[in-house]
C-alpha cells in the first residue's frame, strides 16, 4: 500500500522510485518464446486430473457469476466513513485498544512501549478471519489476524512535526505498533461484532520482542547471520506487514514489504551493496537506527537481509513462534493469498509492490493434508518460486527461480538457492520477467479458477515503455490483470491473461481511461489495491489513490464491487468511503458473506492540504480528521470496522 505527503510523501516516494537494472542484456531478453516455453515445459509442474481436496482448489470450468443489487454510495469525501443504503458500518477495534488482558487503557498523551505492546497497533492493513473452533466453518466467532504496516509519528505523538525528530521512548512506541494482532472476536445477539476480552489466541507480535524462526532454503546462511543471531536463524519481529493470507490449514501468512524505509547507513563499499541497492536499502524514513543500531546496515550488515520475506504465524496456538518462509522468495510483498492446484499443493500468488516490479508465484512440493495440520506446518519450506512473464498475445508463462538453470549461477552471483531467494528480484530480472505497474494484491477466485491482480499505478511508465499488460504512459489510474491459469490448474507453469478493467474516469479520453464496462459517475474509481471475493464469487476492490486523490478521482479511497461476468462485466459501484486522508485495505467475508471486515489505514494522512481549504500537513495536535472518536484531544486511530447488512443478509444483495 502506498505511504504519503510532509512525511507521507516521503513514503509514498519509495514506491513511486523505479530501481535500477542491470545495463546488459538479460537472458530473458536473450532467449526466444519458443525456447522459453521449451525449457520452462520440462521444469514446470506438471498438472494432474485428480479431484481437489478443499475448496481453494481450481474449478474445472468457470462458473456464471451473479452481479450486485445494492444503492450505489454516491461519491465524496469528508472526515467520516459511509456505507451503502441499508448496511451498518461499526468500529470494531482501534490503534490502542486492548488485546492482552493486561492491557492499560489507551492514553494518548502518555503512550509507552510496554502499553503498546498489550494494545493493538497501527495503520491496520490485512485482515484475516480464522473461525472458530478451527474447522467449523462458522461465521459467528473467529480470530481476526491484522498486519499493522508502518506508523505515522506525527499522527500518534502531541508536538511531533518530524518522525526523525521522535524520542527514543517514541521510536520504542513505534516500534512496538508494527507487527500482528490475532483478536478473538464474537457476534452478539444485537448482530454486532466485538472482541472477546483476554480471549485466549490474543497475542501481539512486534519487532521489540517477538522471535521469529527463519525457515526454508537461506536458513542459516551467511547473509542471514549477525551478531546477536550466528546462527542466522532467529529474527526479532517483522516489518512493514502489507497484505497476506489464510491458508487451508487455518495459519495465517503476512507480507513484509517497503523494509527499506527502516535501514540506515552508507552503502558504499558495503559488502551487500549492489542486493542492497535492488531493495532500495538504505531508505531510512523512520529514524529508528538512531536507538537500535541493527537497523545500521554498517553496524550490522546482513539485518536487512532478514526482512522481505513472507512470515508464517499459527493463531491457533499463541506459544508457536512464527517463521520466515524463505522458499517463498525475498522482495516487497504485498500478498499471499492461495488456492490448491489439481493435485492438492498451494499455490501462493505474491505481488512485488513497486514501480517496474514483478508477480510471483511459489508452490509447494508437498501435497496439503486435510486431515491433520501437523503435516501442514512446514509445507511452505519446499517447493519452487516462479516469476510472471506476460506476453503480448495474451499468454503468458511462470519462470522458474531455481539455482544452476537458466542463468540463475555462480557466473552471475548465485552460488545457491539461498542467493536466488535472497536476491529474488535480481534472479526474475535474469529470468526476463514482465515488470508491472506495481503489482499489489493478487486474489484467486475459488468460484471460477480465475486470479486477479491490481496493477496500482505508475507514474513513471514512459511512452516508450507501454505494452500489453501496462499500455498507458503516466499512469495514474491502474489496472485489473485477469488470468486463467492453464487447464484451470494453479500448479500449471502458463496461463492466458486479459485486463478485466484499465481504471480512471471513464469521461476523459481514451488514452488516459477505458473502462472494458459501462460504470456511473460514482461508481468509477482510481488506484486499485486490495482485492476479495466473496461467497458467490464476486469481486470487491479496495483502492489506495495516495496523495493524488484529487488527480485521480477527486473523491476519497474506498471499496467498490465490480462486475467479472455477463454483459456487465469491468461496471463497478461504490459501497464504502473512508475518512479524508485514509486509504482502504484488508477486505475479509466471513464463510457466510453476511460481515465484510475492512481496514481504514492511516485516517487524516493522505493528501489533507488539498481538503476544506487545509493548508498543512494534519498532524495530532491540528488533524484533518479525529475519526472514529471524534473527541477532543484524540488522534485519528487506524481502524478495524465490521459491515452487516440491516436485515442480516448477505454483503452486496
Amino acid at each position: 500500500m502506498t505511504q504519503r505527503k510532509s512525511f507521507e510523501a516521503a513514503l509514498e516516494a519509495v514506491d513511486d522510485e523505479a530501481i535500477a537494472r542491470p545495463m546488459a542484456p538479460t537472458l530473458g531478453e536473450l532467449w526466444s518464446r519458443r525456447a522459453i516455453l521449451k525449457g520452462l515445459g520440462a521444469a514446470g509442474l506438471v498438472a494432474t486430473t485428480s479431484t481437489s481436496l478443499f475448496a481453494l482448489a481450481a474449478c474445472d470450468g468457470p462458473e456464471k457469476v451473479p452481479g450486485f443489487t445494492f444503492k450505489e454510495l454516491p461519491r465524496g469525501v469528508d472526515e467520516r466513513h459511509h456505507v451503502a443504503e441499508g448496511y451498518d458500518a461499526d468500529i470494531l477495534i482501534r490503534w490502542g485498544d486492548p488485546v492482552l488482558a493486561a492491557a492499560p487503557a489507551f492514553d494518548p498523551q502518555r503512550q509507552t512501549a510496554e502499553a503498546q505492546r498489550q494494545q493493538f497497533g497501527y495503520n491496520n492493513d490485512y485482515v484475516g478471519f480464522v473461525p472458530l473452533p478451527y474447522g467449523s466453518g462458522a461465521s459467528d466467532r473467529g480470530l481476526l489476524c491484522v498486519n499493522h504496516e508502518y506508523t505515522n509519528a506525527p499522527l500518534m505523538f502531541p508536538g511531533l512535526a518530524d518522525v526523525k525528530e521522535a524520542s527514543s521512548e517514541q521510536v520504542d512506541v513505534a516500534i512496538a505498533a508494527h507487527g500482528c494482532s490475532i483478536v478473538e472476536i464474537a457476534l452478539g445477539a444485537n448482530g454486532k461484532w466485538a472482541p472477546v476480552a483476554a480471549g485466549v489466541y490474543n497475542r501481539r507480535i512486534t519487532p521489540l520482542d517477538t522471535e521469529i524462526r527463519i525457515s526454508g532454503p537461506a536458513a542459516g546462511h551467511a547473509r542471514l547471520k549477525t551478531s546477536v543471531d550466528p546462527e542466522g536463524t532467529r529474527v526479532l519481529g517483522t516489518l512493514n506487514n502489507c497484505a497476506g493470507g489464510i491458508t487451508p490449514w487455518g495459519s495465517y501468512l503476512t507480507g513484509e514489504e517497503n523494509v527499506n524505509i527502516y535501514f540506515a547507513g552508507k552503502i558504499d563499499a558495503h559488502p551487500e551493496a549492489a542486493n542492497y541497492a535492488r531493495m532500495g536499502i538504505p531508505g531510512d524514513k523512520m529514524g529508528w537506527a538512531r536507538f537500535h543500531k541493527r537497523f545500521d546496515i554498517n553496524e550490522e550488515p546482513n539485518e536487512a537481509n532478514r526482512f522481505g520475506w513472507v512470515v508464517e504465524i499459527d493463531p491457533l496456538d499463541p506459544a508457536a513462534a512464527p517463521r520466515k518462509r524463505t522458499a517463498l522468495g525475498r522482495f516487497k510483498h504485498e500478498g499471499c493469498e492461495n488456492a490448491l492446484t489439481k493435485d492438492g499443493r498451494l499455490a501462493v500468488y505474491m505481488g512485488d509492490d513497486q514501480r517496474f516490479e514483478y508477480l510471483y508465484k511459489f508452490v509447494t512440493a508437498g501435497k496439503v493434508d486435510p486431515q491433520d495440520r501437523a503435516v501442514n506446518r512446514d509445507l511452505l519450506d519446499e517447493g519452487t518460486l516462479y516469476v510472471a512473464r506476460f506476453e503480448e498475445d495474451g499468454s503468458g508463462t511462470w519462470r522458474p527461480l531455481v539455482h544452476d538453470a537458466n542463468g540463475l549461477n555462480a557466473a552471475n552471483g548465485f552460488s545457491s538457492q539461498a542467493d536466488v531467494l535472497i536476491e529474488a528480484r535480481r534472479a526474475a530480472d535474469i529470468l526476463g520477467a514482465t515488470p508491472l505497474d506495481r503489482p499489489e494484491d493478487v486474489q484467486p477466485n475459488p468460484q471460477t479458477g480465475k486470479v486477479y491482480i491490481s496493477l496500482t499505478n505508475n507514474s513513471k511508465r514512459t511512452a516508450d515503455k507501454i505494452d500489453a499488460v501496462n499500455p498507458r504512459a503516466d499512469n495514474l489510474w491502474g489496472q485489473i490483470v485477469e488470468i486463467t491459469p492453464k487447464n484451470g490448474d494453479h500448479g500449471a507453469d502458463s496461463f492466458t491473461w486479459t485486463l478485466l478493467v484499465t481504471c480512471g474516469d471513464p469521461a476523459e479520453p481514451e488514452e488516459k481511461a477505458k473502462w472494458n464496462g459501462a460504470t456511473t459517475a460514482d461508481g468509477w474509481f482510481a488506484c486499485p489495491d486490495n482485492l476479495a471475493v466473496d461467497g458467490k464469487g464476486r469481486l470487491w476492490v479496495a483502492t489506495d489513490q495516495g496523495d493524488e486523490w484529487t488527480k485521480t478521482s477527486g473523491a476519497a479511497d474506498g471499496m467498490f464491487a465490480l462486475e467479472t461476468d455477463g454483459a456487465r462485466r469491468g461496471t463497478s459501484r461504490r459501497f464504502f468511503r473512508v475518512p479524508v486522508g485514509a486509504e482502504m485495505c484488508g477486505p475479509c467475508f466471513t464463510p457466510d458473506s453476511k460481515t465484510f471486515f475492512v481496514a481504514v489505514q492511516h485516517p487524516g494522512a493522505d493528501g489533507t492540504k488539498d481538503f476544506k481549504g487545509f493548508e498543512r500537513a494534519s498532524t495530532f495536535d491540528d488533524p484533518a480528521t479525529r475519526w472514529p472518536d471524534f473527541t477532543p484531544g484524540m488522534p485519528p486511530r487506524p481502524s478495524v470496522v465490521a459491515i452487516r447488512e440491516k436485515k442480516g443478509g448477505p454483503i452486496g444483495g
